[in-house]
């Protein structure tokens, strides 16, 4: 080994003892979906109670048949960029049926949800501008907005007062300006109040972009965040993604023809990598069959998260996704064990995915999910919190 070498496993073993010491450390496991909402770890069958599989699709032989056709048909990867020969034909009827289920002039689609922020937020904006970011939301909506080379403030969750205020203060001094927000927030369950966002973007000619990836297929008749609120709202960006209720993988944008068009020419994310294979885009658009025609799937989610609500008196549930928060690291992780000793695979959550001192458990529910099973989770969270209350 070079010295050079030595260094940096050095660097990496001190990085992760600190990581260690901190109970922040991420450890990769091996978990085999067995079929509904069964996964094996470990050797052990569990319930799996953290997946953001909402509608049970991964699953859904409809689905499956479908992406094994495509394959069949096809072949395994797509072998270049869209820009090259990846512009597979399914790609384009699938931004067609996007567009038309989200009520857009366009879409298009990108290699995953992640990518997809790293993406738009760059190509509307840069130096001389203003991003403002709403401080829970996702990551790659960060990361985005610090990649495009705008100048990048957050806002308090949800806050729109103090949205409106940095608007007051900082819009004039800008060329353009972009408002980022999660519809539904992945790690506390609740919606943006996209309403008196969209009024505030609209008085200062700011352009709001939301990431709706855990809306669509469960709120808003499964048509996402925006269409939660009556009448519904009309974001000009609306980005999601295909990992999620659909079953799938990747991410697109829906938006008007020119927004569109603009991100096939300009997106690097999307120039420069490879198109979804055929499989994965087979399987969103027959997820999405799904999605427009069975209302009793998509509210079983909802009707499942409301179960478990009123089992533990919580507040009723804006989103299939219930946090109960913890507080430290090491008590996050250990609530988290004891679920997976009582037949639930519930991850614990913690900083720099939440912020410190927020430590949770993300319980989130899918059409998979038995309600026997529900009901046995919230009697095991609730023996854990009581020896947890009691011990302190």
């Amino acid at each position: 080994m070079t010295s050079a070498h030595a260094s940096l496993d050095r660097f990496a073993a001190g990085k992760l003892a600190g990581l260690d010491r901190r109970n922040l450390r991420r450890n990769l496991q091996e978990t085999r979906p067995l079929g509904g909402a069964i996964v094996e770890r470990k050797g052990r069958r569990l319930v799996n109670a953290c997946s953001n599989d909402y509608l049970g699709l991964t699953q859904h032989p409809a689905v499956i048949e479908a992406a094994c056709a495509a394959s069949h048909a096809y072949g395994a990867g797509s072998g270049a960029s869209r820009l090259v020969t990846g512009g597979h034909p399914l790609l384009f009827e699938l931004e067609r049926r996007l567009a038309a289920f989200k009520g857009t002039e366009d879409c298009v689609i990108f290699g995953s949800g992640y990518l997809a922020n790293l993406a738009i937020t760059p190509a509307l904006a840069g130096k001389g501008d203003l991003v403002l970011v709403d401080t829970l939301a996702h990551a790659c909506l960060h990361a985005g907005a610090r990649l495009s080379g705008a100048r990048f403030e957050t806002f308090a969750h949800n806050d729109m007062a103090d949205l409106g205020g940095k608007l007051d203060a900082l819009r004039q001094a800008h060329r353009r300006t972009l408002i980022l927000t999660d519809g539904v927030f992945s790690m506390d369950g609740d919606l943006a109040p996209l309403p008196e966002l969209l009024t505030l973007a609209d008085r200062h000619d700011a352009w709001a972009l939301v990431d709706d990836a855990h809306g669509v297929g469960v709120i808003g008749e499964g048509r996402g965040t925006a269409h939660a609120f009556s009448p519904p709202a009309h974001p000009p960006l609306q980005m999601g993604t295909l990992s999620k209720a659909l079953g799938s993988y990747g991410g697109y944008l829906c938006a008007s023809r020119s927004v569109c068009e603009l991100m096939r020419t300009r997106a690097r994310p999307l120039v420069f990598t490879t198109a979804l294979p055929p499989a994965s885009i087979a399987a969103a658009l027959a997820a999405l069959d799904l999605i427009e025609t069975d209302a009793v799937l998509l509210e079983r989610p909802m009707q499942l998260a409301r179960r478990f609500c009123r089992s533990l008196n919580l507040a009723d549930p804006k989103s299939p996704i219930v946090p109960i928060l913890i507080g430290s690291e090491t008590a996050a992780m250990e609530a988290s064990a004891e679920l997976e000793l009582a037949g639930f695979l519930v991850t614990a959550i913690r900083p720099p995915t939440v912020p410190r001192g927020t430590s949770r458990l993300r319980i989130t529910f899918n059409a998979a999910q038995e309600e026997a099973d529900i009901d046995r989770l919230a009697e095991a969270l609730k023996t854990i919190l009581q020896t947890a209350e009691a011990a302190e």
